[in-house]
């Protein structure tokens, strides 16, 4: 007497669905909650980005830790700042002023509560004068690298804190320029 496989029980194609339904749930699961891809659209952070560029952006560390002065973010800007009837794109600049830092741009300096912010990162000193200003409790005051060619905090002000959509750590394109963002 010879005995037979037990016949599978389970439908290939459900299986199928199964596997792309939950590959989906993750990677969108992913994308909303702890990482994603973003492309540069313009120079506003040259030399650091290149239009073009490719970056991963990280959403965790901040909702353990606040942006420190330096990191490269990426924000919702103000809705003030998005014309009604037209789509708010994200913005990516450089965090320069922390809550209850005093900031003062004039003759080509940041000064930070007094002192001179050392930034070898900038294309040009800026060409403007702003503040002195405080900069509110839960915002920060982000600057583009390119800070003559950038509409940036100190053309529109302070970004509040829950903008915020994360850091740009990594550089994943072009090829040559491939690694972390300091």
């Amino acid at each position: 007497m010879s005995k037979k496989p037990p016949k599978s029980s389970s439908n290939p194609w459900l299986e199928g669905l199964q596997t792309i339904g939950m590959s989906l749930i993750l990677a969108f699961g992913i994308r909303q909650f702890v990482a994603e891809a973003r492309f540069i659209p313009s120079g506003s952070m040259e030399p650091t980005l290149q239009i073009d560029d490719r970056l991963v952006v990280e959403k965790i560390s901040y909702h353990f830790n606040p942006p420190e002065r330096g990191d490269i973010i990426v924000f919702w800007p103000p809705e003030e700042l998005t014309l009604p009837g037209t789509r708010r794109d994200a913005y990516i600049k450089r965090v320069v002023g922390l809550p209850g830092d005093t900031v003062e741009i004039t003759e080509g300096t940041v000064f930070i509560d007094g002192q001179a912010l050392n930034e070898s990162y900038i294309m040009a000193p800026p060409d403007y004068q702003w503040g002195p200003e405080v900069v509110p409790a839960e915002s920060y005051l982000v600057l583009g690298d390119n800070r003559n060619q950038s509409y940036d905090g100190h053309a529109w002000g302070f970004l509040p804190k829950e903008n915020i959509i994360g850091r740009a750590v990594v550089r994943f394109w072009p090829p040559d320029r491939i690694g972390g963002l300091d």
